[in-house]
């Protein structure tokens, strides 16, 4: 492999004007930056990228933090943001947290230590001091979920908002025992989603019954199914089910359909998210869609920004119900 004082030897220049003219900076006359460019071909010299970007104080590495790449949710918002970040130059390192504190402070580490650039953080359960301290100091933007107390720039949809027209769809239906699936409360995306449910409620006179309410500590599949029996072997079943995951509502399809129940002629069924799975149920599932790969570019968009000294805004992006073969 040539080196870069090969380069230099064959156009008749030094190394420094071959540095220059690698890395784009101006002051180098034409007919040099010709012989320069020349020489590279003609050697087949690849630059270290790494010895650039210790020389521009940059590593060119967005960390992008999750609580759980098992999620199917996070897929096309991750590839949002590795085309995006590729598309302009830069690499993605997919953190899983499992909200652990541990992992939490090495991936903030290496954002102290200038191993990575910025950060993308969708994990709302990392310790709120320590974020908003890193944030003050070095780029950090949140996607989906954030912190609604905090200055830290986010690209989300309004949750709440996305609820209330879920279940309103389902009491329009004439549907009036409507349950509700929910995740653990410490996410904001599910105290807003539940807001939203009860808001609909109010509206329409409807009592909220706490017993139709459940929140489970994991969210997936086996806990949609786990919730779908709870609620199936109340002596007060309900008519309809709002869930605040495409997973939690296939598990709560499956359960239905192993009780040789009928949906939606028995219960009508609402998921959220729109990952590519809620159109392969039986039947097919009606759920809000997220624009997620268009929040994925956003927040890669973001960050890049943010690294450059850019000031950025908030976005809340618009949701879709889409009516399908479940209600």
């Amino acid at each position: 492999m040539a080196t870069i004082q090969e380069v230099a030897k064959r156009a008749g220049v030094s190394v420094a004007t071959v540095s220059r003219v690698i890395n784009k900076r101006s002051k180098v006359s034409m007919k040099a930056r010709i012989r320069v460019e020349q020489a590279i071909k003609e050697l087949n010299y690849e630059p270290s990228v790494l010895g650039r970007n210790l020389r521009n104080s940059e590593s060119r590495l967005l960390l992008v933090l999750l609580p759980s790449i098992s999620n199917p949710f996070y897929s096309e918002i991750i590839n949002g943001i590795e085309d995006t970040a590729i598309g302009q130059g830069y690499n993605i390192l997919l953190c899983e947290t499992d909200s652990n504190p541990e992992r939490e402070a090495i991936y903030f580490n290496m954002m102290r230590n200038r191993l990575a650039d910025g950060i993308i953080l969708m994990d709302p359960t990392v310790n709120q001091e320590n974020l908003h301290e890193l944030a003050s100091k070095y780029p950090v933007v949140q996607c989906s979920e954030f912190d609604e107390d905090g200055n830290i720039s986010y690209v989300t949809i309004n949750n709440q908002l996305a609820a209330y027209q879920a279940v309103k769809h389902l009491i329009k239906l004439g549907k009036q025992k409507i349950a509700l699936i929910n995740s653990d409360e410490k996410f904001l995306y599910a105290r807003e989603r539940r807001s939203g449910y009860e808001k609909a409620l109010k509206e329409f006179a409807i009592p909220i019954e706490e017993k139709w309410i459940y929140n489970t500590d994991n969210l997936s599949f086996e806990s949609g199914q786990q919730a779908m029996r709870f609620l199936l072997n109340q002596e007060d079943r309900p008519a309809a089910v709002f869930a605040v995951s495409d997973l939690f509502a296939i598990g709560a399809l499956k359960e239905i359909n192993s009780n040789g129940l009928r949906v939606p002629d028995d219960i009508a069924v609402i998921g959220f998210d729109k990952i590519s799975f809620s159109n392969m149920t039986y039947p097919t599932l009606t759920t809000v869609a997220q624009p997620m790969y268009r929040m994925g570019c956003i927040s890669a968009n973001m960050i890049i920004n943010k690294i450059k000294g850019e000031e950025v805004d908030s976005l809340i992006l618009d949701h879709e119900l889409i009516i399908r073969e479940s209600t």
